[in-house]
Order: structure tokens, then C-alpha cells, then sequence
């Protein structure tokens, strides 16, 4: 056990848990943040992906030890800007969700994406996307979706 110290969300948290553990488990367990979802438990998937340091992470395979005086943004902790409010309404209005699983981890691959890119390629969107798996939509409407945040949300990213 160890104390670790990290600013989640905006404010500065401290976990007293062992450093090895994933930090997947601390948000949904210890946190009671389960916006992240255990999907693969490999890093394959996507679904539990929150931004570190504005970068996007699995935290499936994150240890605790490696957030340690950094910056993470969970789907929770997003979902109070006006940027999400843009993604939320284009996925809506585009069809791309269904059973919700994936959708938090693709709206921060999605934010990850647009911050670097504000206007991207569907190529771009591909690539961005390419760690996350959905098994409900397919990609066309999730595509459309991000296509759409870009248009509607300009000047936002």
C-alpha cells in the first residue's frame, strides 16, 4: 500500500491502495467513477480510456504507480464541458449509439482527437479510433458523429 497523489478531474485526489493496482479498478472501485468500462482487461478495446496528461490511456493496463502527480480526465469529469455537450448531440443526432459500452471511450478518443486535429479527415477520425471497438453501430455513424462535432463545435477544439 502507498499513497498516491494525482489531480482527477480538476481536483487533487489521494488513493491509498498498492501501486501495482490497475487504475481501471481504483476509478470504478475505490473512486466509484464507472464511466470506464472493463472490456478486454488487455488494452485492446477502448472502453476504459480516460485522458492522462490530455493524451488518451486504457486504464486496464495503467498501474496506479504511473498516475502519480499527473492530470486525468475521466467521461465523468468531461462530461461538464461544452465540448462534450457537442460530441453528445452529434452521436445522438448521427445514430451512434447503441448499448453504451464503448461510447465513453470514444468520446475521448474523440476529444483527444479534436484537440490536436479540429478539423479532421475521416481518415484522421479512423486512425483515432483505431483503439477503440464497437460491437453494436459499426464505425459509419460514429464517424459521421465526430465529422459532425468538428462542423458543429468549431472554434471549440
Amino acid at each position: 500500500m502507498a499513497e498516491v497523489t494525482f489531480t482527477l478531474n480538476g481536483e487533487e485526489v489521494t488513493v491509498d491502495k498498492p501501486l501495482n493496482m490497475r487504475f481501471l479498478d481504483v476509478l470504478r472501485t475505490t473512486l466509484d467513477l464507472t464511466g470506464a468500462k472493463e472490456g478486454c482487461g488487455e488494452g485492446e478495446c477502448g472502453a476504459c480510456a480516460v485522458l492522462l496528461d490530455g493524451r488518451i490511456v486504457d486504464t486496464c493496463i495503467l498501474p496506479l504507480a504511473s498516475v502519480a502527480g499527473r492530470d486525468i480526465v475521466t467521461i465523468e469529469g468531461y462530461r461538464t464541458t461544452e465540448r462534450f455537450q457537442v460530441l453528445q448531440n452529434a452521436f445522438v443526432k448521427e445514430g451512434a449509439v447503441q448499448c453504451g459500452i464503448c461510447i465513453p471511450g470514444m468520446i475521448i478518443a474523440a476529444e483527444s482527437l479534436l484537440s490536436e486535429n479540429p478539423d479532421p479527415s475521416d481518415d484522421a477520425i479512423r486512425t483515432a479510433l483505431s483503439g477503440n471497438l464497437c460491437r453494436c453501430t459499426g464505425y459509419n455513424m460514429i464517424i459521421a458523429a465526430i465529422r459532425r462535432a468538428a462542423k458543429e463545435g468549431e472554434g471549440l477544439w
